[in-house]
This record gives C-alpha cells, structure tokens and sequence, in this order.
C-alpha cells in the first residue's frame, strides 16, 4: 500500500490543487512568520483563510488546562483555516509556523471576487472541505481502535518516512502527535532502531524499511 493512503496528519495538494490554491492568492502579497510565530489562535475570528507559499505549519487542539494536541501538519501550496473562515463561526484550532514560512492571507472580497470568476475552484475547495472531514475521522479512529506503536508508525509515515529523507521533529513533537507520551515514543523508537527499521540522530530519524512500518498498521 502506497504511504499516500497514511497522510493525514498534513495536506495532500497534488501539483494540480496546489496550483488551483494559488490563484485565490493571487494578487496578494505574503506575509513571513518565524518559527513559532502564530498564524491564528483557537476562539478567534476567521477572517481570513491562508495559502502557504513556503515552509510547513502545524494546526493543534488547547485543553483549558494548557495541554495540547497536533491535529495536522501543513507544508508549501496547502491552504489552512478554510473551514471556520466558510461556515464564519469560531476557529476550533490554532496554527503556528513549525519553520520559517511565507504566507498569504486571503480574505471574504478576494475570495468572493476569485470565486465569482471561477466557479471549478469553488467545487475544488468543496471537495477538499469533505476530504478535511474524512481525514479528521481517520484521526478519531486511531485515538479509539490503534496501539501507541501503530500511531507512531502512521505519524513516521505521514512525515514523509516511506520515501527515506530525513525526518526533523522531537519526542515531545511525535508524542503530542500521536498521542502518546514521549517516555512512551522514546521506547517506540528505540525498539525500531534495534530492529533497523529506522536510524536516529540528534532530533532526525531515517526510515530505512518503511515496509515494516506498514504491516504494523495493516
């Protein structure tokens, strides 16, 4: 099974959509955001929606006692904070730039305007809402039905670990991903390296037998 059917902790534009994401920016300058810096917060206003020109941002869940939980990774040519910006109620999530990222914010005039000229895009933009949703469902259903080991496995594979580049995130960043505590991914891991399934370094790890990591969630 191609790791495409595990990416749902991120986008999925293909060059095509990404291409189509693009034209409801165009016109519009960017915006750079730091490494850590916010894009929008959870409860607020959605009043404008994002399309990322470079760099990758995560979206995440706050609990009222300050805990937090990664709902999806985004990288260059996906759009994010499209849902609460088209049903205009309040954002269920914050996003922050995971590196350094250029970004351009699209509001109601210039989406309307894009809209109004192109109406394949709105159909575009509806199947992307439905697969969101799919996709949020997926997520559920590994809280409830898969092992830390299978989230883990997932997560490496949604990361980009099938194709064997490198992979830069910490334990902390994996646990709250998947779920699980770092203690938790630590052992994870280490049982993976000692059965070479993947290689680790100072916040980097390689996958070097992805086909492992499918039959694990299989």
């Amino acid at each position: 099974m191609s790791a495409k059917g595990y990416e749902f902790f991120r986008g999925e534009a293909d060059g095509a959509q990404a291409g189509a994401w693009r034209r409801l920016a165009e016109g519009l300058e960017p915006q750079t955001y730091q490494p850590g810096q916010v894009i929008y917060l959870q409860d607020s206003r959605a009043t404008h929606f994002y399309y990322i020109v470079q760099g990758s941002v995560k979206t995440f869940l706050t609990s009222e006692e300050g805990g937090e939980r990664i709902l999806t990774l985004y990288r260059a040519g996906d759009i994010l904070g499209e849902a609460a910006f088209f049903d205009g109620q309040p954002r269920v999530s914050s996003a922050i730039a995971l590196t350094r990222c250029s970004i351009i914010a699209i509001d109601k005039a210039q989406a309307d305007r894009v809209l109004s000229e192109d109406p394949a895009l709105a159909m575009a933009l509806i199947r992307y809402l439905a697969r969101t949703v799919r996709q949020l469902s997926t997520h559920v259903d590994d809280m409830a039905f898969y092992s830390a080991e299978q989230r883990v496995a997932r997560l490496l594979l949604s990361l980009g670990g099938e194709g064997g580049e490198e992979i830069t995130c910490t334990h902390e960043f994996l646990g709250s991903a998947a779920g699980v505590s770092r203690v938790t991914v630590s052992r994870i891991l280490g049982r993976l390296k000692a059965d070479g399934v993947i290689s680790l370094g100072y916040r980097t790890i390689r996958v070097l037998r992805p086909g492992i990591l499918e039959d694990m969630i299989r």
